[in-house]
């Protein structure tokens, strides 16, 4: 079953349930792909893997703004995009560790011969290909640059 399709039938549960910062959350998750593939250009159907893309989007804007409520002493603002950032995550594949992400980069750097931070750009275009959806694009890029350098 397609992500669609379950963020739909999890609407559902999520009605009968009364959960409403679930059910908000997954509404926002379906917007976001009906979104997509309604966009000029786009196809009418949605492939997994840009559905990943636009969740790993939500979870980032959703904790970035759960940051800057914090900042400005606004907990009762920052708690529900905390949980909504939970619910999206939820549908996004398993993370890789800090430890994993290190050793599949040490691979990809030994796979394209790379040697100095020149060679940053062709790693990292390898790199985010290979881990989308397992890893934030912002800690694929300190990986390699540590490892480069």
């Amino acid at each position: 079953m397609a992500l669609f399709e379950i963020i739909s039938e999890e609407i559902k549960k999520a009605m009968l349930a009364r959960d409403k910062v679930r059910l908000e959350a997954l509404r926002g998750i379906k917007k976001e792909l009906l979104e997509a593939r309604t966009a000029k250009g786009a196809t009418d159907e949605l492939t997994d893997e840009a559905a990943v893309v636009i969740l790993q989007k939500m979870v980032k804007q959703r904790k970035e703004s759960a940051e800057i409520y914090a900042a400005q002493n606004r907990a009762d603002l920052a708690q529900p995009e905390i949980e909504q950032m939970k619910v999206i995550q939820e549908y996004l594949p398993v993370q890789l560790s800090p430890g994993e992400l290190e050793s599949v980069i040490r691979e990809i750097i030994g796979e394209c011969g790379a040697t100095s931070m020149k060679e940053m750009g062709k790693v990292m275009g390898i790199a985010t290909k290979r881990l989308a959806g397992r890893a934030e694009g912002r800690a694929i890029s300190e990986a390699v640059r540590q490892l480069l350098s």
